[in-house]
C-alpha cells in the first residue's frame, strides 16, 4: 500500500511538471501566433496514445521491463492512465500530460537499459538460455534467481552500479545451473518417458532401428551435458535432437502396431492413399499407376514449381512496389517545382510564397490522411469478411487493425502450431497481404493458470511460433514482424470462470499500415 502511494505521488509530480511546461509552451505559441507566425498544430490525442502504445510494446520487446523495471512500470502506468482517460472522453490536457509523463519515463528507462544490458550481458544470456530450456517450470527455485536478477537491475536504476558488478557472476552461475537442470530433468526426462512408453508398446521388436537411434541419442546427450556443462548451444541442440527421435520412435511404434496385422495390400493402399492425398492437394498428376519413388518425385516437383511461382510473384510485387515509389517521388517533385514556378510568375513575395507552400503542404497532408483513412476502412471491411465469427474477431484500434484469433489452438503448455490451424493462418496471411507491406505485431496472452513466469514465457513462445510461421510462408520479411508475450497481464475477462480463462488465452495480430490514416 505504501509503495502504491509513493508511486501515485511520483506520477502526480511528473504530471504537474508536464502541465506547467505545457502552459509555458502554450503562452509562447500564442505569442508567436500574435506576431504573425503560424501556431503549432496540436496532435490528435488518439494518435498520441496509439503511438505511445507502440512505444510501450517496443520497450517490452527490448526487455525494458526487466532491464529498467521501475522506470518501465511507471511508464506503463502513465500510458494506461492516458488510455483510460481517452476511452472515457476526459480532458485532452490530462491525456497529453499522462502521455508526456510516460514518454519521459521511457526515455530514462532506455538510458538505464543500455547500462544494464552492457553491465549484465553474460547474465542476460544465461537467463535467456535457462528460460528457453524450461527453467521457469521450477517455480520457487526459478523465482529466487529471477528476484536476484531484478535486484541487480534495480540497483543500476538507483545508481549503485558496483552492487550489480559485484553480484552478477553469482546470478549468472545460478541461471546456468537452472538451465542444466531444466535440460536434464525436463527435456531428457521427457525423452526417457517417451522411450519407456514406446518400449511398453513393443518398440524393441516392432521398430528396432528407430529404437536404437533414440537410445543412442539419449545416451550421447546425457554424457555430453555432464561433461560439457557450459557448452550451452550444443547442449540444447543435442537435447532437441534426442526429443525428436524419442517422439519419432513413439510414432513409428504406433504405426507399426497398426499395420502389423494388416494384409499386405491394405498396407500398400494406405501408403498410396497418403501419397495421393498430398498429390491432389498440390494439383499434381495422378500417378498411382507408377512406383512409389516416381509418385514421390511427382509430388516434390509440383511443390518446387509452386514455390518457384510464389517466389516469382513475390519478386514481381517487390519490383512493382519499387516502381510505384519511384513514380510517387518523381510526381511529387514535379508538383513542388510547379508550385514554386507558379508563385514566382504571380509575382508573390518570398514570404507569401513560403506561406503558400506551407498551406499546400498542409492541404496535401490532410488529403493524404483522408485518402489513407478511406483506404483503411475499405480494407477493414474486406478483411472482416475473410473470417467466420467463431474464427476471429476483427476490429479497428486507432490506426491499427486487430485480429483476435478465437479459433487458434495450441497443445497444453506448448507452442507447437498444429495442422488444424493452417486454414485459419491462411486467412491471417491473406488479411496481412491485403495491406501494402504493413508492420505486424503478434501478441501472446494466457490466463492465470500456472505461475507468472511460465505464462510469460509460454505467451512469448507462442507469439514467436506465429512469427516464425508467417516468415517461413513469406508473408512479410522478418524485420516487419514482431512478437511479444504478455502472459496473464492483459485479461479480457475474469479468470474466475472457465469461459473467462478461455477468452484470455488468445493470440492477437496487430496490422499497422504504412500509410497512417489517423
Amino acid at each position: 500500500m505504501k509503495n502504491h502511494k509513493v508511486h501515485s505521488l511520483w506520477i502526480a509530480l511528473v504530471v504537474v511538471g508536464v502541465i506547467m511546461t505545457g502552459c509555458v509552451q502554450s503562452k509562447m505559441a500564442g505569442s508567436k501566433a500574435a506576431s504573425g507566425q503560424p501556431a503549432a498544430i496540436q496532435a490528435n490525442p488518439g494518435e498520441l496514445v496509439n503511438q505511445l502504445s507502440s512505444a510501450i510494446t517496443e520497450a517490452r520487446l527490448a526487455k525494458l521491463n526487466i532491464l529498467a523495471p521501475n522506470g518501465f512500470k511507471r511508464a506503463e502506468a502513465a500510458f494506461l492512465s492516458a488510455q483510460e482517460d481517452l476511452a472515457k472522453g476526459n480532458e485532452i490536457a490530462g491525456i497529453n500530460a499522462s502521455v508526456q509523463a510516460s514518454q519521459e519515463y521511457l526515455k530514462r528507462a532506455k538510458e538505464i537499459a543500455t547500462i544494464s544490458s552492457t553491465t549484465l550481458a553474460d547474465t542476460l544470456k544465461a537467463r535467456d538460455m535457462a528460460r528457453n530450456a524450461g527453467a521457469t517450470k521450477f517455480g520457487k527455485a526459478y523465482r529466487r534467481v529471477e528476484d536476484k536478477f531484478l535486484d541487480l537491475t534495480r540497483s543500476i536504476e538507483k545508481g549503485n552500479l558496483s552492487y550489480a558488478q559485484k553480484n552478477r557472476d553469482q546470478v549468472t552461475d545460478q541461471y546456468r545451473a537452472l538451465e542444466i537442470r531444466a535440460i536434464k530433468e525436463e527435456t531428457i526426462g521427457t525423452v526417457r518417458t517417451l522411450i519407456a512408453r514406446a518400449e511398453d508398446a513393443g518398440a524393441r521388436k516392432i521398430a528396432p532401428r528407430t529404437y536404437k537411434k533414440a537410445m543412442d541419442q539419449l545416451a550421447a546427450t546425457d554424457a555430453f551435458i555432464s561433461a560439457n556443462p557450459y557448452a550451452k548451444e550444443k547442449m540444447q541442440s543435442m537435447a532437441k535432437d534426442a526429443l525428436f527421435h524419442a517422439e519419432r520412435l513413439v510414432v513409428v511404434t504406433t504405426l507399426g502396431n497398426r499395420v502389423k496385422d494388416m494384409p499386405p495390400e491394405d498396407v500398400v493402399l494406405l501408403l498410396e492413399d497418403y501419397l495421393h492425398t498430398i498429390a491432389t492437394t498440390v494439383d499434381a498428376q495422378d500417378m498411382r499407376n507408377h512406383d512409389y519413388q516416381t509418385q514421390l518425385d511427382n509430388i516434390v516437383g509440383s511443390v518446387d514449381a509452386l514455390k518457384a511461382d510464389r517466389n516469382f510473384i513475390a519478386q514481381k510485387n517487390d519490383d512493382l512496389q519499387a516502381e510505384m515509389e519511384t513514380l510517387k517521388s518523381d510526381n511529387q517533385a514535379q508538383i513542388d517545382a510547379l508550385n514554386v514556378r507558379l508563385a514566382m510568375l504571380e509575382g508573390k513575395t518570398r514570404e507569401d510564397q513560403m506561406a503558400k507552400e506551407h498551406m499546400a503542404r498542409e492541404r496535401r497532408a490532410v488529403e493524404k490522411r483522408l485518402a489513407a483513412e478511406r483506404k483503411f476502412n475499405q480494407l477493414y471491411a474486406a478483411v472482416r469478411d475473410y473470417f467466420e465469427t467463431d474464427e476471429a474477431e476483427v476490429y479497428k484500434k486507432e490506426n491499427q487493425l486487430v485480429l483476435r484469433l478465437k479459433a487458434m489452438r495450441f497443445p497444453i503448455g506448448k507452442s507447437t502450431i498444429l495442422p488444424e490451424n493452417y486454414s485459419l493462418l491462411s486467412k491471417v496471411q491473406k488479411a496481412i497481404r491485403t495491406f501494402d507491406d504493413p508492420r505486424v505485431i503478434i501478441e501472446g496472452h494466457t490466463d492465470t493458470t500456472g505461475s507468472d513466469d511460465v505464462n510469460m514465457l509460454l505467451s512469448q513462445q507462442r507469439a514467436e511460433a506465429m512469427r516464425d510461421y508467417l516468415i517461413a510462408n513469406q508473408t512479410l520479411p522478418p524485420e516487419s514482424i514482431s512478437a511479444v508475450g504478455y502472459g496473464s497481464e492483459r485479461p479480457l475477462a475474469s479468470n474466475a470462470t472457465s469461459a473467462g480463462r478461455a477468452m484470455n488465452r488468445r493470440i492477437d495480430i496487430l496490422i499497422i499500415p504504412q500509410d497512417n490514416p489517423i
